[in-house]
């Protein structure tokens, strides 16, 4: 995106961010602060995963740029922005004050959103589709260490390529979505999100959790999956026509992952 271009605040109905792990050293604050610098929105949903409390009891890290962030969230309560925090596995200390708001900042378990155009969508973190978060917390915990280390890696890795004049690059997302175990988990959990999406009788479901951004019909329900802002630094964006779409935020550009056209949800 050209530097004219970015000047301008990018006007959207609505935005999901989930999975940013503030508190976490892995977290991706820069970006994600100057996403919501350059974005205005009447509607900013949090889906869980914010503040990254598993973390913080190994260690604490807290840099200038996670308060920025902090700031800038709470910068938009005020400013006329609805705040809808719908907290996850990592912040579910925040789920005992569900159904309560804080001025223009709702706490709650689930919502449901509805788009311009008159679609329904159940937004929830997404950790109770999860076999491993529900059926083995001990698992879990390992398996956050193991990702953690990876993270690390991936610090590591897009240090030498700032060094090198490259722009950011997720090499843990790369490896991990090369997995078989992991490919298969993912679609394992898309398809467990859609089944209580048409329970619910809406039609579609926004979540985040598996870090790993998506949008996708499946079966007659549209799967959306915001991301993160460790690895992929994405977020979901409702236009105003209703029309949603998965935006890439990083060092190099603002990118498109792809859109869905009202029209076309509404056939899928």
């Amino acid at each position: 995106m050209g530097q004219i271009e970015r000047l301008r605040p990018l006007r959207y109905r609505s935005i999901w961010i989930s999975d940013v792990h503030l508190g976490f050293r892995g977290c991706q604050a820069e970006f994600l602060l100057d996403f919501l610098q350059s974005t205005e929105c009447r509607q900013l949903y949090l889906v869980g995963d914010i503040v990254d409390l598993w973390a913080m009891k190994k260690a604490v890290f807290w840099p200038q740029a996670q308060n920025n962030v902090v700031r800038a969230l709470l910068d938009k309560a005020r400013n006329g922005t609805q705040v809808i925090y719908v907290p996850g596995n990592h912040d579910e200390a925040f789920r005992e004050h569900s159904g309560i708001d804080f001025g223009n900042v709702l706490v709650r378990e689930e919502a449901v959103h509805e788009t311009a155009d008159g679609r329904r969508f159940l937004v929830t973190h997404g950790d109770r589709f999860d076999r491993v978060v529900q059926n083995g917390r001990w698992l879990a915990v390992l398996g956050s260490r193991l990702y953690d280390l990876l993270l690390g890696l991936n610090r590591r890795w897009n240090a030498l390529r700032r060094g090198l004049g490259l722009s950011y690059w997720s090499l843990a997302a790369f490896l991990k979505h090369k997995v078989k175990n992991a490919v298969n988990y993912i679609g394992n959990f898309e398809q467990a999100v859609a089944q209580e999406a048409r329970r619910h009788g809406v039609d579609g479901m926004i979540c985040g959790h598996i870090h790993h951004a998506e949008m996708r019909p499946i079966e007659g329900i549209l799967y959306c999956n915001c991301g993160d802002w460790v690895e992929s630094c994405t977020a979901l964006v409702e236009h105003h026509d209703g029309r949603l779409e998965l935006l890439r935020w990083t060092d190099a550009a603002q990118v498109s992952l792809g859109d869905f056209e009202p029209a076309l949800a509404r056939a899928s």
